[in-house]
């Protein structure tokens, strides 16, 4: 990319959402190479102080226009979070000591079905060791800020991609949800994030279905336009797919104008545990809540029954069977053995607190998990969307949370859980639920308000998610850390 002169400087790139840009691109208003350049000057002035992104793929700064796709968002720069194997022969590290330098051997599906779309991946996001803490911060890369407030948690396990999404380093970053690491950086960053049902988006073909179907991959974005198009791209059913979901007569993106049937719409702020919710959440959902009645749709307080911290306590059955093996195989990759010297200490006491799960613990918790499922599904039988906080309180500092406290396992999960107690259900049951960024706290840190469907419904969400876009707009609340707010070079 030498002696290329950006087409934008780096605060009209960090206005442009994907689409913005990908149209720029297809016009020829812009090259794909002065779209790159452009990206890479608004990442060097932020990123040195956020630590979002943790690795920049060079090749895809001096070679841009080579090898992309030609879908939609084609030209567009775009993040792989660092989790699981997807793109081959990038590095894959799990935010961990002991898988540190590994690379992967060869593209998945969902890595196919993203340059299909055209995207440019330049770089790898932060993600908390293993994607199991709230904050995005190891021993291997580091702490990374939300850029609303330094030293504060952009969640996780998709951290790193909320805060390089928010910030406007990227318009597009990969994210993944087992409990909600999707909508939490969300929620906490202040963008887009749509968890789709489950089996939406293949995790083959290594897989049949990712953390016993809980888990999906998505993408962070901060309009629902770019979200609703990444949600085409990303929903197309793979050669070997266990079951194929119900899917609308036409795209996703056709629903962004407003005219979706009124849906019957049911809301709580009620705590799922017992840890409160903040009041100005609480009152964000409510806002909402009026703001959606008066577009038309029948609104009513109300919420499924069932026992949020017995699920909670059943959950550690599935996550944690066999984590000690996972681990294993990941240092295995590596070179490395699992130990204090390599993983950080909630992950050592994981590590031996999996040794202590059985099958026949793992299989009841499967079966349970039908019964939650049923419990709450009976009550989406009489609604169609519920509506909550995404989480119950807005960012916590960094320190709260991570991988290197050393307490207990079952101790560490219910702190973890607090703020995270709307969310997790939504994986249990297996259905779509979208973050939006809606709310702001009087202590300048972004609120996020989940709406969740039935199963193969997110055309509801997505349509929902462009109503409100229009009614409470965000598109103009912009963090202290972003692109456009910051004029030099930051020194960390």
């Amino acid at each position: 990319m030498k002696d290329v002169k950006p087409g934008l400087s780096p605060e009209e790139y960090a206005a442009c959402d994907g689409t913005a840009l990908a149209g720029l691109i297809a016009r020829g208003a812009v090259t794909v190479a002065e779209v790159t350049a452009s990206a890479r000057a608004a990442i060097d002035r932020v990123n040195p102080t956020l630590n979002a992104i943790i690795e920049l793929y060079e090749d895809r700064f001096e070679t841009p226009d080579q090898g992309l796709g030609n879908g939609p968002m084609r030209g567009v720069p775009f993040l792989i979070k660092d989790v699981s194997d997807h793109f081959g022969g990038r590095k894959m590290e799990s935010g961990s000591r002991v898988a540190a330098g590994y690379v992967v051997p060869e593209d998945d599906y969902y890595a196919q079905m993203i340059k299909a779309s055209g995207v440019n991946l330049v770089g790898r996001s932060a993600t908390p060791e293993f994607s199991m803490s709230l904050t995005t911060a190891t021993l291997l890369n580091g702490e990374t800020h939300n850029p609303w407030k330094l030293h504060y948690s952009t969640s996780g396990s998709s951290g790193g991609a909320g805060s390089a999404v928010a910030s406007g380093l990227v318009p597009i970053a990969h994210s993944s949800d087992i409990g909600g690491s999707t909508r939490g950086p969300a929620a906490w960053c202040g963008t887009v994030g749509l968890h789709p049902s489950r089996g939406r988006v293949s995790p083959g073909p290594g897989m049949s279905e990712s953390g016993d179907g809980l888990a999906q991959s998505s993408v962070l974005t901060r309009t629902m336009r770019d979200t609703a198009t990444m949600l085409d791209a990303l929903s197309i059913p793979q050669p070997g797919d266990p079951f194929i979901l119900r899917k609308p007569d036409r795209p996703y993106a056709s629903f962004l104008n407003g005219d979706g049937p009124r849906l019957k719409i049911g809301f709580s702020t009620a705590p799922l545990l017992d840890s409160p919710v903040d009041p100005e959440v609480a009152e964000t959902v409510r806002q909402t809540a009026r703001a959606l009645e008066s577009l038309g749709h029948r609104v009513t307080e109300g919420a499924p029954e069932f026992d949020q911290a017995a699920m909670n306590l059943m959950l550690t059955d599935l996550w944690y069977f066999e984590f000690d093996k996972y681990l294993d195989w990941l240092g295995e990759r590596a070179g490395r053995k699992v130990s204090p010297d390599t993983v950080e200490k909630a992950s050592w006491n994981f590590y031996r607190f999996a040794k202590e799960r059985s099958v026949d613990k793992y299989l009841r918790a499967l079966e349970d998990l039908n019964t939650y499922r049923r419990q709450i599904g009976r009550w989406f039988a009489s609604h169609d969307i519920w509506l909550t906080p995404t989480c119950a309180q807005v960012s916590q500092p960094n320190a709260n949370y991570g991988m290197n406290l050393d307490i207990p396992p079952l101790e560490f999960l219910l702190h973890e859980d607090q703020p995270c107690q709307f969310m997790v259900w939504v994986n249990t049951c297996g259905v779509p639920a979208i973050s939006l960024p809606l709310g702001h706290h009087t202590n300048g840190l972004p609120i996020g308000v989940q709406l969740a469907a039935k199963s193969g419904h997110e055309e509801q969400l997505i349509s929902l998610g462009a109503e409100l876009e229009q009614a409470m707009p965000w598109a103009d609340r912009l963090p202290p850390m972003h692109v456009a707010n910051i004029h030099n070079t930051p020194k960390g």
